[in-house]
C-alpha cells in the first residue's frame, strides 16, 4: 500500500512515507501490533481525538507493525478501516477518503466505513456515491451486506418523500437480490423507511411476509401506524402481539400505544395500558409518564394527568409542556400560566415548545404586561426565530387587545408559514378591520403561501363585521372551487351572520336550507342571533325552534328570543322564554367585561357586588348615569334583560 500524497492527510510530523514495499514488511519489527493498533483508533473515533489519531497513523506509516505472513493482509485491513472509522468519526472526510483511495485492498467493512461517515455527517449524495460504487463492484470481498442496506434505508429519513420512496423501493429490490429477505434487522430497516416515506401498504406487506419477528419489527409496525394516525389499526396490531406472545412489547411498544390511545380519545383502553405498565413496573419511565400525561389531558380526565405530574420523580421539558397544554386546552388558562410562571421563577430550563404552548393559552382577559414579560424571556432565549413562538406572541397581542405590536412582531418575523399569516389576519378581523384582513390575504397570495380553512374563517368573519357582503360571498366560492376547500360548519355560520347583520335575512334562511344537514346549531344560533340584531320575532322563532331541538341545553335560544319580545315591548312572551328556561334548569352564561390596571386584570359580570372597590365604582357609574341623561341620554332597553327588574321597582 503507498500513500501518494501526506500532505493532504494533515499529519503531525513531516513525514516522507515509505516506499509500498516497506509498508508491511514481515521483517520490521514494532512495538505495537494490530490489535493494539485497531484498539487505540477505535478509542480514538469514539472519543473525537484527532490529534492522538492522527500521530498514531503516523506512526503506522513509519514504523509499520508486524504482521505473520498469512495473516498480514488481513490484519492490515483491520487497521486501514480503523483509520478510516476514526477520520470519518472526527469529522475528517477528506483524510478518511485519501486513505480509502489509496487502500490496495478494500472489503465490505471500509465501504460500509465511508457509506455510513457520509451518512452521519447528512451528506446523502455522497454516501449514494459510495454505495452505488460498492454495488457495481463484482469482487466477492466487497459485496454489500446487510449493515450495508440498513445504513442506507436510515439515510432516507432526510430526504424529500418522492426521492426517499424511490430509494427505499430500489433497496428492498436489492434484499432480494442479496438474499436477505430473511434478515430481521433489514426487514425491520424496510418497515420503518416504509412507514417514514408514507407507503403504509409496503410497509405491512413486509411485516405480513417476515417469517421471523421480534419486538422492534412488531414496534415499527404500531408506532408507524400511529404515528400517521392509523390509530385503530395500531390498537389493534398492539392487541395482536400480546396475544400471540411470543415477543413481549417494550417502553417503545407501549407509547405508540399510548399515543393512539390519545388519537382516538379512547379512556378505557388507555387505562388497561396504564394498568399493564404499573405491573410491569414501567410507569415510572420519564416518556411513558408525559404519554399518559398526554393521554389523560386529551380525554378530559385532568384530575389523572395532575396525579401523575405531582407524583413524577423527575421532569423533562416534554412533560412540562404536555401539562400546560392539558390545562390549556381543558379551560384552565390562569393555572397554565401559574404553573409556567413558577418555571421561570425556580429557574428550570424553558424551551420554545413551552413558550408557544403558554402563548396559546392568551386570550380576553389575560395579563398583558405578563405576556410582554414572556416576550422579553424569548428575546433573552434567542427564540425569536422560532416561527411558532412567533405565530404565538402575534395571536397573545391582539387577543390581549395590542394590534400594534402583534402587527410589528409578524413583520420581524424571519419564517412565516401559513399559520402566520392567518394570525396575522384574524388579528384583524377581532378588531374589526376587514380591509386589513383583506389586504394582507392578498399578500398572502402574493408570498405564494396557500391558504387554509382557517384563513377563509377569519376572512369571513372580517366581511361580517364589515358589512362586505359580495366579497365575502366570493371567498367562499373561491375556497371551493380555487383551493378545494371544503367549508365545515364554522364557515356555513360565519356567511349567515354576515348575510344576516347586513339585514339579509330571508337569504340567509334560503342559504341554510340549501345547506347539507342545514349545517348544524351553530348556523341556526347566527341567523337567530341575526334575528335578534333587527328584532324579527317571526324568524326568530323559525331559527329558536330548530336549535331548540338541535341544543336543548344551550341558554342561546331562550335569551336571545327573549331579547327580541323586549325590543318589541312583547312582555308576555319575554316572560315565557325565560320561565321556559327556567324550568329546562338552562343557566344563562354570563359576560364578562375586563380591564387591567397596574399589571392586574380586574373583571366584572352585571350587578358584580365582588369587587373590594365594587362601592366605589357603583358610586361613579352612578354619578356618570346622571350626568348622561342631564345631556339627553336615554337607555337602549332593547336587548337588556337586568332593567325590566328595575323597571318593577320604580
Amino acid at each position: 500500500m503507498s500513500l501518494k500524497d501526506t500532505d493532504s492527510l494533515n499529519l503531525p510530523f513531516n513525514i516522507k512515507p515509505p516506499h509500498s514495499q516497506y509498508l508491511f514488511p514481515s521483517t520490521t519489527k514494532s512495538l505495537l501490533n494490530h490489535a493494539d493498533l485497531t484498539s487505540l483508533l477505535t478509542l480514538c473515533g469514539r472519543d473525537r481525538n484527532l490529534t492522538l489519531g492522527s500521530s498514531i497513523h503516523a506512526r503506522i506509516i513509519k514504523q509499520p507493525p508486524s504482521f505473520d505472513f498469512d495473516g498480514s493482509q488481513r490484519n492490515a485491513l483491520f487497521i486501514w478501516n480503523s483509520l478510516l472509522s476514526m477520520y470519518s468519526k472526527c469529522g475528517e472526510f477528506r483524510n478518511a477518503g485519501n486513505v480509502f483511495d489509496y487502500m490496495p485492498v478494500r472489503d465490505t467493512v471500509s465501504w460500509n466505513t465511508m457509506i455510513s461517515g457520509f451518512l452521519r455527517n447528512g451528506d446523502f449524495d455522497t454516501s449514494f456515491k459510495f454505495f452505488k460504487q460498492m454495488t457495481e463492484s463484482n469482487r466477492v470481498c466487497c459485496r454489500f451486506d446487510k449493515a450495508t442496506l440498513t445504513t442506507m434505508l436510515s439515510g432516507c429519513d432526510g430526504l424529500r418523500l418522492g426521492i426517499s420512496t424511490s430509494v427505499t423501493q430500489m433497496i428492498h429490490g436489492l434484499v432480494f437480490v442479496g438474499g436477505f429477505e430473511r434478515e430481521i434487522t433489514v426487514g425491520n430497516a424496510l418497515i420503518t423507511s416504509y412507514f417514514k416515506c408514507e407507503c403504509f401498504s409496503q410497509g405491512r406487506k413486509v411485516f405480513d411476509e417476515m417469517i421471523e419477528r421480534n419486538v422492534v419489527t412488531w414496534t415499527a409496525v404500531i408506532s408507524g401506524l400511529a404515528q400517521n394516525e392509523f390509530y385503530e389499526d395500531s390498537l389493534r396490531l398492539f392487541a395482536q402481539m400480546r396475544c400471540c406472545g411470543s415477543v413481549s412489547p417494550n417502553v417503545l411498544t407501549y407509547l405508540s400505544s399510548l399515543m393512539a390511545c390519545s388519537g382516538l380519545q379512547v379512556l378505557r383502553d388507555g387505562q388497561k395500558i396504564h394498568g399493564l405498565l404499573w405491573k410491569l413496573g414501567m410507569q415510572s419511565d420519564l416518556c411513558i409518564e408525559s404519554a399518559l400525561m398526554d393521554l389523560y389531558s386529551k380525554c378530559g380526565s385532568l384530575d389523572a394527568a395532575w396525579q401523575i405530574f405531582e407524583s413524577a420523580e423527575e421532569l423533562d421539558g416534554v412533560s412540562l409542556t404536555v401539562i400546560l397544554v392539558a390545562f390549556a386546552q381543558n379551560g384552565f388558562e390562569e393555572e397554565a400560566i401559574q404553573i409556567f410562571t413558577k418555571m421561570v421563577a425556580l429557574g428550570m430550563e424553558v424551551d420554545a415548545n413551552m413558550v408557544s404552548a403558554v402563548l396559546g393559552v392568551f386570550g380576553v382577559g389575560t395579563y398583558l404586561a405578563l405576556g410582554k414579560q414572556i416576550h422579553s424571556l424569548i428575546i433573552k432565549k434567542n427564540f425569536c426565530e422560532n416561527p411558532f413562538v412567533g405565530n404565538g406572541l402575534v395571536n397573545m397581542y391582539s387577543k390581549c387587545g395590542d394590534l400594534s405590536d402583534s402587527l410589528l412582531v409578524f413583520y420581524q418575523m424571519t419564517q412565516k408559514n401559513s399559520v402566520s399569516w392567518n394570525s396575522v389576519i384574524a388579528a384583524f378581523a377581532r378588531h374589526g378591520d376587514g380591509f386589513k384582513a383583506l389586504q394582507f390575504y392578498e399578500e398572502m397570495r402574493v408570498e405564494g403561501v396557500a391558504p387554509t380553512d382557517v384563513t377563509f374563517l377569519s376572512l369571513l368573519h372580517a366581511c361580517s363585521h364589515a358589512g362586505l357582503v359580495e366579497k365575502g360571498m366570493e371567498l367562499l366560492e373561491s375556497m371551493t372551487n380555487d383551493h378545494g376547500i371544503s367549508p365545515r360548519s364554522e364557515h356555513y355560520a360565519c356567511v349567515v351572520d354576515m348575510l344576516g347583520r347586513a339585514g339579509h335575512l330571508n337569504e340567509a334562511k334560503k342559504f341554510i336550507e340549501g345547506l347539507p344537514e342545514h349545517g348544524g346549531v351553530l348556523v341556526w344560533q347566527a341567523l337567530l342571533g341575526a334575528c335578534s340584531i333587527h328584532g324579527d320575532s317571526e324568524m326568530g322563532k323559525y331559527a329558536a325552534d330548530r336549535l331548540f331541538s338541535a341544543a336543548p341545553a344551550s341558554p342561546a335560544p331562550y335569551v336571545l328570543m327573549a331579547n327580541i319580545y323586549s325590543s318589541e315591548g312583547n312582555w308576555k312572551e319575554r316572560a315565557s322564554s325565560i320561565k321556559r328556561m327556567k324550568e329546562m334548569g338552562v343557566a344563562k352564561e354570563v359576560g364578562i367585561s375586563w380591564i387591567e390596571i397596574e399589571k392586574k386584570v380586574n373583571s366584572f359580570v352585571v350587578g358584580d357586588k365582588l369587587h373590594p372597590e365594587a362601592d366605589v365604582i357603583f358610586w361613579v357609574l352612578s354619578g356618570l348615569l346622571k350626568h348622561l341623561k342631564d345631556e339627553g341620554y336615554v337607555p337602549d332597553k332593547k336587548f337588556i334583560l337586568f332593567y325590566l327588574e328595575q323597571d318593577k321597582e320604580d
